[in-house]
């Protein structure tokens, strides 16, 4: 039977985070199986203009970027409400659009994609509204699931979920070795050990854990002098200010590359010039960037209390630890040390990421999902 799904974004193309990752590997998989059903797709998205696109995801006749024009997103959204037969929104902020659409037409089934902080915190009256009246409830963890009915009462029957995937265009490493570019750079060797964080780092979240690991490295520096720390991801002024005062105190001036913003072209170079990926956040809805590491065959720990757990398949793939215990910190990163990283070890890590976070695997699932309703 055909169908036409519209999914809404706030912005997927203009900038780079989890959320939007996320959204251009699911409207690409959207697109595939439109193709593959003959349903009508599109993607619009708020903040986005047309040009944004990335055309490897989907044709510009899928797309519409709405620029920042809010009124013309919401007349749009009246105008054609009665045709679409699932709406998928990518954002609890898009609730009022939600809200509407069940308005106008109350057959069209309005889905809910939820992701982490987002919603682990009290909500609005118009979206608690949306939670009651979308037919289904996307949830990218286990975790986040269980926050949604504890935290808000969602009913369990509708609170499905479909982990994040791989982004298809991902370049991903046939080889294993440290790139040479980056070497240089960096002014380091193949022999040193290096450990790599890439996160946003906002004075306004700081719950991602890079501190912890600073404070750790003071002491790894003793039975591993020549260990480095590259951290990575854009920062705004304060939080630079409380990084480079972190690594003062804890005299790793040496030890620590505080890069600044990564472009995705060098992502997986990133990651095949590290020994481990460490990320103990605390409030990780899920965490791309844990199976983009692994993707990489980079061994991964993680914090122990959030969605993170689901990007490790709960051990398999990785280490949960406390992230306010510098302890077992330091312990997780010393056994990774010890241990050499060898080719075997990260293929055998891709390979198994890849069988549990590929893209048609989700793109199977999101298939049943929207044929059974």
């Amino acid at each position: 039977m055909s169908k036409k799904v519209v999914l809404f974004s706030l912005q997927t193309f203009s900038t780079t985070g989890g959320i939007q990752k996320m959204t251009r590997t699911l409207a690409h998989s959207l697109y595939n199986l439109a193709k593959n059903n003959e349903w009508d797709f599109r993607l619009w998205s708020v903040y986005d203009s047309d040009k944004d696109l990335m055309p490897q995801y989907l044709p510009a006749d899928n797309f519409v970027g709405f620029n920042l024009m809010r009124l013309n997103f919401i007349f749009r959204t009246i105008f054609q409400s009665k045709k679409p037969d699932v709406v998928i929104l990518t954002h609890i902020n898009l609730a009022s659009v939600g809200l509407l659409l069940k308005i106008i037409n109350p057959k069209c089934k309005v889905w809910l994609i939820t992701h982490g902080i987002e919603v682990w915190r009290p909500l609005s009256r118009v979206k608690i509204a949306l939670l009651k009246h979308c037919d289904k409830v996307i949830c990218v963890s286990n975790f986040t699931r269980q926050q949604m009915i504890s935290r808000h009462q969602t009913d369990p029957a509708k609170c499905v979920v479909l982990n994040n995937a791989v982004d298809p265009f991902m370049r991903l490493p046939e080889t294993f070795t440290k790139p040479v570019h980056l070497l240089q750079r960096y002014r380091i060797t193949a022999d040193n050990p290096v450990l790599f964080t890439l996160t946003r780092l906002a004075s306004t979240e700081q719950y991602k854990g890079h501190d912890q690991v600073i404070k750790v490295i003071g002491r790894l520096k003793q039975t591993y002098p020549d260990i480095k720390y590259i951290l990575s991801g854009k920062y705004d002024r304060n939080e630079e200010s409380r990084i480079q005062k972190l690594i003062s105190d804890h005299k790793v001036e040496e030890q620590v590359i505080l890069t600044g913003f990564i472009d995705e072209n060098e992502l997986s170079d990133h990651f095949l010039l590290a020994d481990v990926f460490v990320l103990p956040s605390k409030k990780e809805g899920f965490g791309i960037v844990f199976i983009e590491a692994l993707a990489c065959g980079l061994p991964v720990i993680c914090g122990n209390v959030d969605g993170s757990v689901d990007a490790i398949c709960n051990g398999e793939l990785g280490k949960a630890i406390n992230p306010d215990d510098l302890a077992e910190l330091e312990n997780a990163l010393t056994v990774f040390l010890k241990t050499a990283l060898t080719k075997e070890t990260r293929k055998y890590l891709q390979t198994q990421c890849l069988l549990h976070f590929n893209e048609k695997h989700y793109m199977e699932n999101l298939e049943k999902l929207i044929n059974n309703g």
